[in-house]
């Protein structure tokens, strides 16, 4: 198995085109035609856990946030970034990392944090947009079929439950060829009519350079005439933040415990109880003040994320429950997450995780 191998099997959780622009993702370190050796999984990459990657004879390091953020204009050691990327180097050891694509995916980071807590009817809480594509081509149509299937098999054509949607078209096309051409049907120099099925299919975004493949090795026609279009309907299974239920509802303090004991965390800053059940929240792992007023909208109870500032908490305007846990509480599962799915997916050699505690922050 190479570097190549797994990212494959990553991209398939949390394709890496649904990362935010401002991110870092993907291969940060290393050539990905490498043979595995072994795979630690960490949630930050320091210079401790290299070293334990060494130890354990691990020459992948799988890591949730990206050690390179910013661009890197020297290598002198100067910095832990610095430091861990020589270290790494020195070692042949490749760093992956998937943070905001993991965030975004439905089966991600948030996920994570809603099964801890035990949220069920669980939703994303802000739906991405611009994630979906429409693709439209025209088809002889005693081919279209054929042109169906595949793309419904390179991925085209899913729609919530549903798969194999399409909207179809019967009538006419019309061309002629230049003396350079060398067309399937019709002769070079004549105008043709050829009865042709318009075939209109979505697909997601990361799915494109199969789905455009498919059409051009899939159709007879020289030149494919077809249309890409981005639509704008929110995407429910991509997005930041999940939104779900208790079973039962509780009262502020105990869900606070209930937080504090669910997360591991040391820490809880909250807003002013007012004095009503909790029952439905919302939850953003990471710094997630963007996402209050989306919490307020969507009825939410309590609001379980990190890295609020001091003016933030008045934006709940007693309105909702804000509780801060922590940068690295609120994502310190993820790497358990990417473990056990790795683990699904490899079986050959063990995943490990990472022991090392990458956490700056203490509490006194």
């Amino acid at each position: 198995m190479i570097v190549q191998d797994v990212i494959n099997h990553l991209e398939d959780l949390a394709p890496l085109a649904y990362a935010e622009d401002f991110d870092n993702v993907g291969l940060l370190v290393g050539d990905k035609t490498q043979e595995i050796t072994g795979i630690l999984v960490t949630l930050d990459t320091l210079e401790t856990v290299v070293d334990e990657a060494i130890q354990e004879n691990c020459n992948l390091i799988v890591s949730f946030h990206p050690i390179i953020f910013k661009g890197l204009k020297k290598l002198t050691g100067k910095n832990y970034v610095e430091r861990v990327v020589m270290k790494a180097i020195k070692h042949d050891i490749a760093i992956f990392s998937i943070h905001t694509a993991l965030d975004n995916a439905l089966q991600g980071v948030n996920d994570m944090i809603c099964n801890q807590l035990g949220l069920i009817n669980k939703r994303i809480l802000i739906p991405q947009s611009e994630t979906i594509k429409k693709l439209t081509t025209y088809v002889p149509k005693k081919e279209a079929e054929q042109l169906r299937t595949a793309l419904f098999q390179a991925g085209a054509g899913h729609i919530g439950n549903y798969s194999d949607c399409s909207f179809n078209v019967e009538g006419y096309g019309t061309y002629k060829g230049n003396e350079n051409s060398n067309p399937t049907l019709g002769t070079k120099g004549e105008t043709h009519s050829e009865n042709e099925t318009k075939i209109t299919v979505t697909y997601a975004k990361h799915l494109e350079t199969q789905i455009l493949s498919t059409l051009f090795k899939t159709h007879s026609y020289e030149e494919v005439a077809y249309e890409v279009t981005t639509i704008e309907n929110k995407n429910q299974n991509i997005g930041m933040g999940m939104i779900g239920e208790f079973e039962k509802s509780m009262d502020e303090a105990s869900f606070l415990n209930h937080l504090k004991t669910k997360m591991n965390t040391g820490c809880i800053r909250h807003t002013i109880f007012l004095n009503k059940k909790i029952k439905k929240v919302a939850v953003l792992g990471g710094s997630g003040s963007f996402a209050i007023n989306a919490a307020k909208a969507n009825g939410a109870d309590a609001f379980v994320t990190a890295d609020l500032k001091y003016h933030d908490f008045f934006t709940a305007e007693n309105n909702i429950l804000l509780a801060d846990i922590g940068h690295y509480e609120s994502e310190q599962f993820t790497k358990n997450l990417l473990v056990a799915y790795l683990t699904k997916k490899i079986t050959n050699f063990a995943i490990i995780l990472s022991k090392t505690n990458t956490n700056p922050v203490k509490y006194f």
